[in-house]
This record gives C-alpha cells, structure tokens and sequence, in this order.
C-alpha cells in the first residue's frame, strides 16, 4: 500500500491526478468498509493539508473545512444555527470516532442514515470540490445521489462545506435508534427556524433514514411558517410527510419509520417553541 499524507492541497490534488486513490482524512468509515478485503493500492490522507479544518465565517455565511471532525464541531463558540449539528455530532458513533471523523467523511460516505447530513441538509449546505481542472460548489442536496453514491467526480476532492448565515435563527436535532449511542438511525430529523418575534417566518426541515438520501420536507415547512412558536408541533401532520419513502429493514418497519418521524419533528418544534 501508498500512503500520501501532504501539507499542500496542490500536492494532494496532484497525488490523486496520477491515479485512483482511496481518499481519507479519519478513515472511521472507509477502513471498517474493507472487511476481509486487503487495504487499497494507494492511499490519500488528508488530514494534514492546511486550510482543510475548522468552522468559521465566510463572507455572508459560514465554511467548514472539510476534515473538521465531530468533536471540533461540538466544542466550536457557534450560534443556535448550530445548536441541530452540535447534538448530531453527539450522535455519531463513539467519543473515539468523533475526535476523527470528518464532517466530508459524513457526506462521502453517503448514508442514508447518516446523522450529519439531515442537518446539513437543513442547512442548504454547499460542497465546495477541488480537482486539478479547478473547483465547482454544488447544493449538498445534489450531491448526494442515493445510498452510497455521490456526485464526486474522478479526480476531485470534497474541500468545505458553505453554508448561508441566517440571524436568529434557531435549530435542534433528534435521533431515535434502538439505543442512545454507537447505533445507526431507525429515523432522524433536523429543524431550523427563523422567527419575526413569536411567529415564524422561515423553516427547514429534514428527515434521514426514511428515504434513499436525507430529504428535506417542503411541505411540513410550509406548514410552519407564519404560524407562532407555542402552536408548531400540532401544525405538522402525516400527510405532510408524504414525499418519504422508508423500507422495512431489522432495524424498524416502514409503517414505524413514517410515524416516528412524525415524532421526532413535532419533539423538536416543540422544544424550539419554549
């Protein structure tokens, strides 16, 4: 096995130009995905290239670096905004993998259950890619195009995640599993809201685990605005839920699927209501 762990993000780009490479920054996703399979050829390690970690203000919004990993994202001084991504970081995996996996190794990865990317989603979070062609941003939404499938192309590298700055704004995270720790989604949901005194003028909402990609919910959205804090968990009802598509798997059947997101929103409205 090639292991190349650069300083420079020309020299990774240029790595990754000579040939086919696994790509990593924590690996708490690709390695355990080998099994039995013997280690790839060649190997890109990111987390040493500069300017690839940390969260901070970017013009109008937001930029994370790409091998921020969970626990940079719990202990950064963010606003409610971030308070949704903060309690997903919690969620993923064990303490161990927090401190090294990476905010793009959520993404990359492309789970349907993954617990960052409903948030992210939520947010109208960007990916920002980088190749020796150039860069391209495109809406994470886009990105991710089904389970364990994404858009990133031959050559590319994802490099931040943009995301819009929105005042006030406040959001929360809930996750159900069959436990509260190093357990993967029966079903997640993300809510962001931004208010006008009481009333709400704005929402996000996301669900994961319930369809091939985290999605968000225009209609259970449209349903929240203009309606005041203290009445939001009874605006939402099951038909508004009715673009998720959940499958019955050992972990929970469709049918439970459907309802506990139900569930899982109107906890959260009901939280960012008090």
């Amino acid at each position: 096995m090639s292991l190349y762990r650069p300083q420079a993000l020309d020299r990774a780009l240029a790595f990754l130009g000579e040939g086919p490479a696994a790509v990593v920054a924590g690996g708490t996703d690709v390695f355990p995905a080998l099994g039995l399979r013997p280690a790839p050829a060649r190997v890109l390690d990111l987390s040493a290239v500069e300017g690839l970690r940390g969260i901070a203000r970017a013009g109008d919004g937001w930029r994370i670096g790409a091998a921020t990993t969970w626990t940079d994202v719990v202990r950064a001084d963010l606003p409610p905004l971030f308070d949704a991504l903060k309690q997903a970081a919690r969620q993923v995996g064990s303490v161990q993998i927090q401190n090294t996996g990476t905010v793009a190794g959520n993404i990359c990865n492309a789970s349907p259950a993954a617990d960052g990317v409903p948030v992210l989603i939520a947010m109208e979070a960007e990916v920002e890619l980088a190749s020796h062609h150039g860069t391209r941003r495109m809406p994470l939404c886009d990105f991710i195009t089904g389970p364990r499938k994404t858009d990133l192309r031959e050559g590319e590298i994802v490099t931040a995640l943009h995301l819009p700055h929105r005042d006030g704004a406040r959001s929360a995270f809930g996750k159900l599993g069959s436990r509260t720790y190093l357990v993967i989604s029966i079903v997640s949901a993300a809510v962001i809201l931004w208010t006008e005194g009481r009333i709400v003028s704005g929402a996000r909402v996301a669900v994961g685990a319930a369809s091939p990609v985290p999605m968000r919910l225009p209609d259970v959205e449209a349903a929240l605005v203009g309606r005041a804090l203290s009445d939001l968990p009874g605006a939402v009802l099951a038909n508004h839920l009715a673009a998720l598509t959940p499958i019955d798997d050992v972990r929970a059947t469709a049918a439970y699927r459907r309802e506990a997101a139900l569930v899982m929103i109107r906890r959260a409205l009901e939280g960012l209501g008090q």
